[in-house]
């Protein structure tokens, strides 16, 4: 290949430079990619049937005295495990080198592709070569753009051809996403059924209402499909008047759940009326909360679609 005019050194990024990174990419077609392989293991029974029970394959043909190896194990019995086989050649890493140079630094590995020439059988010694046999034009990709590199793996039985295997990988400069904008997390949503549906109806008109049994005039929250004093199913509802006191608390620190700023107290209050709800205090710091603390009732919007019923301190009852 030519050198280029002075001052017209192909650039990286440009058209020039992406056409000179193919060019030299291709030239390494043809070349060993790794030469002289052999299988670490004979072709034997304890593999098959390993491969047949992972792939839930029953043929009869890999088993018994006939047995043959599954076609698609093909490649199986040329792989190094964790120890490798020794390397790849020269070629193929400096082919890989000069698609890290040109900023293809990510890799994937795309599809294979198998062609078989005769049986393997137990006994069977493999042996195995391989060289680039492509390299595509340059691609773009839902995962970026970059180039293909196919291998050809010829594969040898006892000496025989016995099939051939392609390797394709995808080398790549991952595509730039602009990192999309996420909303704030939002308060879980409660959840509302036909048990409860008056209780948020009120929330939504800012009244705090409390089950009343009409047998037993028993008043109940949260709020139930029937009476847990006498077992009554009929009942009506009072407004609470507002009132509490802090009845007992928790800090919560970990763990950390969307929408909420750790630390914080989940207080459990009872109302004037006698019955107790778990909420949030509001208006003093989490580690001023205590047992006995006065409080009233407010509505706070948690969020553009969520207001809830919290409590604030009252003024001067911090400790």
């Amino acid at each position: 290949m030519p050198s280029p005019v002075p001052g017209t050194e192909a650039v990286p990024g440009t058209e020039a430079g992406r056409d000179d990174v193919y060019a030299r990419l291709k030239a390494y077609e043809g070349r060993v990619a790794g030469a002289g392989g052999v299988g670490k293991d004979l072709v034997n029974e304890p593999m098959i049937r390993h491969w047949c029970e992972a792939m839930g394959d029953t043929n009869p043909a890999y088993t018994g005295a006939d047995a043959i190896a599954p076609p698609t194990m093909l490649q199986a019995w040329t792989m190094g495990g964790l120890s490798g086989h020794g390397g790849r050649s020269a070629a193929y890493l400096e082919l890989l080198g000069l698609l890290d140079d040109a900023g293809y630094t990510s890799v994937v590995a795309t599809d294979c592709e198998q062609e078989y020439l005769r049986p393997l059988r137990p006994g069977d010694r493999i042996t195995f070569d391989a060289m680039i046999e492509s390299v595509s034009e340059r691609k773009t990709t839902g995962l970026g753009t970059g180039y293909f590199v196919t291998t050809r793996m010829e594969v040898r039985a006892g000496g025989e051809p016995a099939g051939t295997h392609r390797f394709r990988i995808l080398k790549y400069a991952p595509a730039v996403r602009e990192r999309a904008v996420v909303p704030p997390p939002r308060r879980p949503r409660p959840v509302v059924n036909r048990d409860n549906t008056g209780f948020w109806e009120g929330v939504s008109r800012h009244h705090l209402l409390i089950q009343r049994c009409e047998g037993c005039r028993t008043l109940r929250f949260p709020w139930l499909p029937g009476c847990n004093a006498c077992g009554c199913l009929e009942w009506d509802t009072v407004e609470a008047a507002g009132g509490g006191t802090v009845y007992s608390y928790v800090v919560m620190h970990h763990p950390p759940f969307p929408a909420f700023d750790p630390p914080y107290a989940v207080v459990l209050v009872e109302l004037a009326e006698g019955v107790r709800m778990i909420s949030n205090v509001v208006g003093v710091p989490h580690d001023r909360v205590r047992i006995g603390m006065p409080v009233r009732l407010e509505f706070e919007w948690v969020d553009e679609e969520l207001e809830l019923p919290v409590f604030r301190a009252i003024e001067g009852s911090g400790g």
